[in-house]
């Protein structure tokens, strides 16, 4: 990513040398979370919808390629924004007005509401080819790069909040793409689990999507977007930290990467399976269900889900050598805490406990 430059008393940004234009938006997302905390508003990378009620709010932490966008855009509920959020005393409110998808290998059938949306006039599709005879989009094609993208303002999602605001949130998930296939595909977070995992920011690089990585690497990006933060990363997780206590928002985590196994040896995790324990957490389903204690992440892992298998609820159950599992878990755990070490003079005792166990 190239640097953007941000004078904040001469008002103004200079970006050069790339074919991202979404580097002109995160310029102005970092004055965001410059500005915000001073008028005590939590300035949030997120994604956000709501059910029914508007007040039946849920946003989505998540750094690029964990599914922020896929997993708001949902034909039950109501979309608010895909990318960048405020969280004042009235509840939520949208930075922007309209969406900036991931669109690589988008299908109809997989992601309905973008794949309508790139459908649209105004739509600006950035950095995808077109069959120079037929005119028709490849989505398929990353010749230019993983990272291409649509650009479309709200009033093409069909199901949107044009006025982008919300309450405040009942649910608030992480989403990790962990490509070492550790993670739960979905568990409940305490409060000090979010805060340790906040400032965390954990997912995973793998190869295809960023140049020159051959295999699987650990990405730690504070607060699930450490670049356009430019206050100290404790700033935000306080903020967050008050709300949810204030709230008392149900916090969850998700992983959207891997299982049965690393990348390379286990698979994807279906999207389907995804959106389906997404919806019972936002449906309250998976309130009275009974939880095991991850071993190693300390998180509570629901054994049963509607319309997911309970195999691959459970990590460990998924490998086929379950001590391949336990070291990989473990050395999961480790990078965790030598990233974490940076902040351990600024957590509390218990969010300290709350760290994976290595």
């Amino acid at each position: 990513m190239c640097p953007a430059y941000i004078t904040y008393l001469g008002a103004c940004a200079l970006i050069g040398g790339t074919l991202y234009a979404g580097e002109i938006k995160k310029s102005i997302f970092t004055v965001m979370n410059y500005l915000m905390p001073k008028r005590s508003v939590m300035a949030m990378h997120c994604s956000a919808n709501y059910g029914r009620d508007p007040d039946d709010v849920a946003i989505f932490f998540g750094l690029s390629g964990t599914g922020k966008t896929t997993l708001s855009n949902d034909a039950t509920r109501t979309l608010i924004g895909d990318d960048e959020h405020g969280w004042s005393d009235k509840g939520i409110f949208n930075f922007e007005g309209g969406c900036y998808a991931k669109v690589i290998r988008l299908s109809e059938e997989g992601e309905p509401e973008i794949y309508r949306a790139t459908r649209k006039f105004g739509t600006v599709i950035e950095n995808v080819k077109l069959d120079a005879h037929s005119r028709r989009i490849d989505f398929d094609d990353d010749d230019f790069t993983e990272n291409t993208r649509a650009a479309y303002p709200l009033t093409h999602v069909e199901k949107a909040d044009y006025d982008g605001i919300g309450g405040h949130p009942r649910h608030i998930i992480f989403l990790t793409a962990d490509a070492f296939g550790v993670i739960p595909p979905i568990a409940s977070l305490t409060p000090a689990h979010a805060q340790y995992h906040f400032l965390a920011g954990y997912t995973a690089k793998v190869a295809g999507t960023e140049e020159g990585v051959r295999e699987p690497t650990a990405t730690f990006s504070t607060c699930f977007g450490a670049p356009f933060m430019p206050l100290h990363p404790t700033v935000y997780a306080i903020l967050l930290a008050e709300r949810i206590n204030m709230h008392n928002a149900k916090i969850w985590m998700v992983n959207t990467g891997w299982t049965g196994g690393p990348y390379g040896k286990g698979e994807r995790m279906k999207l389907s399976f995804t959106r389906a324990m997404v919806r019972a957490a936002l449906e309250d389903k998976l309130d009275n269900v009974k939880k095991v204690i991850d071993p190693v992440f300390g998180f509570k892992v629901p054994t049963e889900v509607p319309g997911v298998p309970a195999k691959v609820l459970v990590p460990r159950n998924t490998w086929d050598d379950p001590s391949s599992y336990d070291t990989m878990a473990k050395d999961l755990a480790a990078r965790f805490q030598d990233y974490m070490v940076q902040f351990e003079d600024k957590m509390t005792d218990e969010v300290k406990a709350a760290a994976p166990r290595a």
